[in-house]
């Protein structure tokens, strides 16, 4: 079992990007005092709902200031970077960290982040796989050379090798991206809109399920469960509002807008909202139905540096432990 944070570095109101980016960092620091296994930070552009557009830069900066903790992406985007330059970085992170480093891809979306990157849209809609194979062919080789629709070069040696390279693991939102990850031999990264049973389903649906796949949850604990959704709905719309207003499409696209208010109730009800004796309930549950074992929790629902810190320790305290022996009961 393994027990970590998703971190999305959101600006919350009132707060400026280098106070989002402190809290951040600090959140990560005390997931490693509170005794989690990992952390992982999301990447995103134009948007306050994560102000962090290089998860592997914020990596590196966090992997510096720890010792235990392993430390992800969740994810990094693969149609709007080079993958063998972001091969190269977690080639890199792995060797300065003694193979502490972990790298979450995916796919992205047709946000307005192709066109400012000059990749396209022919790269999202259609590069995802090739952008896969060149990277995971690039921390498997010594040397390496390519011709593809996407991409072509002479070979050129790999420099830095990693001996063992980081674990990958692919963000997947389709069985499409299911059955490319299960024909690589990935685990996926299952995201927060789904409950267990649907991630039951992807687990089936993409054929290894002794894969080390990853489960995404809000968490948010406190002495009851009224309370904690009371403050999950009064805080989280707060911040995921304007956040979602980041994602455009680049080429304008209808794209039918959130309900911040719905999501953050849908969300109270798939996830670890509520008393420690529901967060564990909850955790255990998603393990008991998808066997997957290892999980990430989103843990800024309250949108405070204050609150996030206080739910961090909380969690590790006294929902961690009991998770881990599979006991909700207890």
């Amino acid at each position: 079992m393994r027990l970590g944070l998703f971190l999305l570095a959101t600006r919350f109101p009132g707060q400026d990007d280098a106070a989002a980016l402190s809290r951040t960092v600090e959140a990560a620091i005390a997931a490693e005092r509170a005794g989690f296994d990992d952390v992982w930070f999301a990447e995103h552009h134009f948007m306050s709902y994560g102000v962090v557009p290089s998860g592997t830069v914020l990596a590196g900066h966090v992997l510096a200031a720890t010792g235990r903790i392993d430390v992800g992406t969740a994810v990094s985007v693969l149609s709007t970077q080079h993958p063998v330059a972001l091969a190269e970085q977690a080639a890199m992170l792995s060797l300065l960290s003694g193979g502490r480093f972990r790298l979450g891809v995916g796919r992205g979306g047709p946000w307005r982040d192709l066109e400012v990157f000059g990749t396209g849209l022919d790269r999202f809609e259609h590069g995802f796989a090739e952008s896969l194979d060149l990277l995971l062919a690039w921390l498997k080789s010594d040397r390496v050379g390519w011709s593809g629709e996407q991409f072509s070069f002479r070979e050129v040696p790999v420099v830095p090798r990693a001996p063992v390279p980081p674990p990958v693991t692919v963000a997947c939102m389709s069985p499409e991206t299911e059955a490319l990850a299960a024909a690589r031999g990935l685990p996926m990264l299952l995201g927060m809109h789904a409950g267990p049973d649907e991630k039951a389903a992807a687990v089936a649906r993409h054929g290894l399920p002794d894969a080390p796949h990853i489960s995404t949850h809000v968490a948010q604990v406190a002495d009851t469960r009224e309370e904690a959704v009371k403050t999950v709905m009064a805080e989280m719309p707060r911040w995921l509002a304007p956040g979602l207003e980041g994602y455009v499409a680049v080429d304008d696209r209808p794209r039918r807008p959130r309900d911040p208010v719905g999501y953050t109730r849908l969300m109270c009800e798939l996830h670890a909202v509520g008393s420690p004796d529901d967060c564990v309930e909850s955790l255990v549950t998603t393990v008991e139905r998808t066997g997957i074992r290892h999980l990430i929790l989103m843990v800024e629902a309250a949108g405070s540096r204050e609150a996030t810190l206080e739910n961090i320790a909380r969690l590790g305290a006294d929902v961690l432990p009991r998770v881990r022996s599979g006991a909700p009961g207890s």
